[in-house]
């Protein structure tokens, strides 16, 4: 909604300075009115905001404990749109190819059965990987995906005393969590060609692929990385964790 707010506003902003600029200028005598003003101030500004969001960065707010212990609610985190390709706003067609999704990224995506809803998740399955989940080990192509303990959790959020552990894919490793108290999702399926395969960080706490309401995820959903942690404000009950700002999302 955001979105479409402003290009509407950028639209209209527009049409009103380009028209002041071939007709309404040249016959007016008096002073210039206040909404071509307006327009000739805000446009440039509308611009800016429209091709920041659309190209480079959008900022979102992570509202779960789905991607615990790295991501926590209230952490706002920055997203390079850049990363897979080049989107019209609104209309979310690609129109540049710019990188294509690794295995491990932490990327937001609009939800499948309602685009209106973003997530944000771990890409673990890319198109045409076999996917085994048993007992919260991943298996891909029929290779299971190194798993290590890595203590407990006493970061709080209701979660202390979780299990951790390190994953690796590749030459990345990533924390995961295991809440207590919460059973594990098994899951076996070929990612279709052109969708992809999502997990959260906090297994057995994460609403993903392995649930029919999320599924796979098309190509064309994946909004872009989630880069760095820009802000962290859990509204309206808690102060800022100033320490948070800055951490690197790996």
């Amino acid at each position: 909604m955001i979105e479409i707010a402003l290009v509407i506003a950028l639209l209209a902003t527009g049409i009103v300075w380009l028209l002041d600029a071939l007709l309404w200028r040249r016959q007016r005598s008096g002073a210039e009115p206040l909404l071509v003003s307006w327009s000739r101030s805000f446009f440039p500004v509308l611009l800016i905001v429209v091709l920041i969001r659309s190209f480079v960065f959008e900022p979102f707010r992570i509202p779960s404990a789905s991607m615990m212990p790295g991501l926590v609610d209230g952490d706002f985190v920055f997203v390079a749109k850049y990363s897979y390709g080049l989107r019209l706003p609104v209309l979310n067609t690609r129109i540049l190819r710019t990188g294509e999704p690794r295995r491990g990224d932490v990327i937001v995506f609009r939800l499948p059965r309602d685009p209106s809803v973003y997530f944000i998740k771990r890409l673990v399955g890319l198109p045409g990987d076999h996917i085994v989940v048993s007992d919260n080990r991943v298996s891909i192509n029929g290779i299971e995906q190194p798993q290590r303990p890595d203590g407990t959790y006493a970061g709080g959020y209701g979660f202390s005393g979780a299990r951790l552990a390190l994953e690796r894919f590749g030459a990345a490793e990533h924390v995961l969590m295991f809440a207590p108290d919460r059973l594990a999702t098994d899951f076996e399926a070929v990612v279709p060609e052109g969708e992809y395969y999502f997990m959260g960080d906090n297994r057995n706490d994460s609403e993903d692929s392995r649930f029919p309401d999320v599924g796979f995820v098309p190509e064309r959903n994946l909004v872009g990385r989630a880069t760095r942690i820009w802000f962290n404000w859990q509204l309206p009950d808690h102060w800022p964790l100033l320490g948070r700002i800055g951490q690197r999302i790996s």
